[in-house]
């Protein structure tokens, strides 16, 4: 095998020659902690990532004249979501004393603080170290969090079988430099637990060019990866870690005593992507083959090895092992891959059909205890107004210690609860104002996810967290007003197009392409198992209802039995889609017959609609003149709103 970091003479881009001077991970990060600054260089904070930082600027206190209000934001890496009851307190107190006094539940199964200084960082990263905790490879171009299904069953080892090996393959790739505890701990190893021999053994056997010699990271080397790289692993029919965006899925097989023979891989997911660069997409994995248990770490490392050195890393839009896939196709990766194996990937097992699941409300572990699913909108763990989830988990987790699971749809679930302690832990709840039963959550809300986006992503564009909730709501009395009072899909929103909430798999996905404005992306599956496709550039909120009103009719008219919204959109096309919308006339809509106004450019009432403190107002036209609007509109790829506002401006201006 051709090793790039040893053997090969490449362009490499910046972040490539950073990583080179770093000394694994060192510097200028080292240097730049013990400055009296409010933050780091840019070289620092590409490295910070890789320690489970990011630099961030909440843009809602700019000043202008002023330095940008810095702060950073804290990941942990807990494979599997495992959060035991020591690090979530600490976690908790972190973020009172240091963050902006909430948690916040990643799509990867951890947690993020946000808000904290950079004075107080090593003091953060330390007490999360010492208290079972790490975010070293929370971030970086490594390895990160790896996922498994949060459902703790005891009377079924397949999900236990995740959960070791999510585990041990969060060891086998983890960053071995000692720059992590150097820098956060001043040299000092953390207690943790006995790593498994078989992961020692494997990590540092070298097969057909896998490891580096002599290196301090065997598998990565110098270069790391060449961008971020994902793992999961899951049981047949749980698709509740969205197992088809991962770059390397594992599937547990285990014969008919329940004993774990081998796995199905899967290679080749992601979902990040950049506007108006076609070569850039969302893409879902492929089924690579079926490992045995016993080489299974090999295979993961070869994968890894074949990324490594075969990536881009000159175009970092370019890097996913995602494009190594596609440009190569499923077979040539194979045998690639193969070579680094030493031996051939087994045909893939054939599979059930896979469900997404969430665990909400209670739930019996199977072994006497209970476990118990508690829906976080958003994934934010906040006290407000008498909605008091922080406060709550802090005092159950202090009375009964409990350990905690978090999901991949940011929910969080309590386990290892004695039937005797139910009746405690649900008055706690209660009196905290937070809801448990599955059945009086909204569907919508409780089948959605949004990233946080502004004030503090630097990447976002627009609003997703503090947007969403509007958002569904206007979608609710859209659907209700319809006709579709019981209806509920999968939506998704985030404030880019990098898609960290998963847009891309979502029934309905909204992606931020301007302020107030997305991309829609509709057809994928309930079950997260199909790839959504853009409807639309450019959707203004203001046009919410005027956009989704056609479309929601014409799923009531056309849907088969019992089909839903995503299956529907996937069915019947996007073509037919827009011919219905085109000549769509809303019912709901005052015909006004001595005037004609039988449609409006912008559809919701001030009352209703008051984004970023402006209101937006009705103004109403003529069908003839409605339909050359959408029709210009469509054609010029702008919203309707916004080429109204045009040709308004541009007449006023000129009488």
């Amino acid at each position: 095998m051709v090793n790039t970091q040893t053997s090969q003479v490449r362009k490499l881009s910046k972040i490539e020659a950073l990583k080179e001077r770093s000394n694994f991970l060192r510097e200028p990060v080292a240097s730049e902690l013990l400055q009296d600054t409010t933050h780091f260089s840019e070289d620092a904070l590409q490295l910070l990532k890789y320690h489970g930082s990011y630099q961030q600027d909440n843009r809602d206190n700019r000043v202008k004249g002023q330095e940008k209000d810095y702060q950073f934001m804290l990941r942990t890496r807990n494979p599997g979501g495992f959060v035991p009851p020591e690090l979530y307190l600490t976690l908790d107190k972190l973020s009172e004393e240091y963050g902006n006094h909430t948690l916040r539940v990643t799509t990867r199964q951890g947690f993020q603080i946000h808000g904290i200084l950079k004075k107080n960082l090593k003091t953060a990263i330390a007490s999360i170290i010492r208290n079972m905790g790490s975010t070293l490879g929370a971030c970086g171009d490594l390895n990160r969090n790896v996922m498994a299904p949060p459902a703790p069953y005891k009377n079924r080892p397949e999900y236990q079988y995740t959960w070791e090996y999510a585990s041990k393959i969060a060891d086998l790739l983890t960053p071995q430099t000692d720059a992590y505890y150097e820098i956060w701990l001043d040299g000092e190893k953390a207690i943790s637990a006995e790593e498994a021999p078989e992961v020692k053994e494997a990590r540092q056997r070298n097969t057909n060019g896998t490891n580096f010699a002599d290196l301090e990271e065997p598998i990565y080397g110098q270069y790391y990866m060449p961008r971020k790289f994902k793992v999961a692993v899951t049981v047949p029919g749980d698709n509740s870690i969205d197992l088809y965006t991962q770059d390397v899925s594992l599937v547990v097989i285990t014969n008919d005593q329940g004993e774990l023979e081998g796995f199905n891989v899967l290679a080749g997911g992601g979902l990040g992507r950049t506007h108006n660069k076609e070569e850039t997409f969302a893409r879902m994995a492929d089924a690579l083959g079926y490992v045995e248990k016993a080489d299974v770490y090999d295979l993961i490392k070869a994968i890894v090895a074949t990324q490594r050195d075969y990536g881009d890393r000159v175009n970092r839009r370019h890097a996913r092992m995602k494009y190594l896939l596609n440009d190569w196709g499923v077979d040539k990766f194979r045998e690639t891959v193969e070579g680094y194996f030493g031996k051939k990937i087994s045909p893939y097992k054939p599979l059930p059909a896979f469900q997404y699941h969430d665990y909400l409300g209670w739930n019996e572990q199977g072994d006497g205890k209970l476990f118990l699913g508690i829906s976080v909108d958003n994934g934010r763990v906040k006290d407000e107004g008498s909605f008091r989830l922080k406060t709550a988990l802090r005092d159950i987790t202090q009375q009964f210690a409990l350990p905690m699971r978090l999901t991949a749809s940011h929910n969080i679930i309590l386990y290892e609860i004695e039937p005797d302690q139910k009746q405690a832990i649900e008055q706690i709840l209660e009196q905290n104002g937070v809801q448990i039963t599955p059945e009086a959550i909204e569907p919508l809300v409780r089948y959605s996810m949004a990233c946080p986006a502004l004030p503090t992503c630097g990447l976002a564009v627009t609003e997703s967290e503090r947007a969403i909730p509007e958002m569904l709501e206007r979608i609710r009395k859209l659907l209700d007003s319809v006709g579709l009072q019981n209806e509920h899909f999968v939506v998704r929103m985030t404030g880019c197009p990098n898609g960290c909430a998963r847009p891309y798999m979502a029934e309905l996905g909204f992606v931020g392409s301007a302020p107030e404005t997305y991309q829609v992306w509709l057809g994928g599956s309930p079950a997260q198992t199909r790839l959504a496709q853009a409807y639309t550039d450019r959707m203004s909120v203001h046009e919410l209802e005027t956009f989704f009103e056609p479309m929601f009719v014409f799923f009531k008219e056309k849907r088969q039995a019992g089909e839903s919204f995503g299956d529907f959109c996937d069915r019947i096309g996007f073509d037919a889609i827009r011919e219905y919308t085109a000549s769509y006339q809303s019912p709901k809509l005052d015909s006004q017959s001595d005037t004609g106004l039988v449609n409006e450019v912008i559809v919701p009432e001030p009352s209703e609609l008051v984004v970023g403190g402006k209101t937006r107002y009705r103004i109403g036209v003529r069908d003839e003149l409605y339909n050359r609007v959408k029709a210009a509109a469509k054609q010029q790829g702008k919203s309707m709103t916004q080429l109204a506002a045009e040709a308004l401006e541009a007449y006023l201006k000129d009488s």
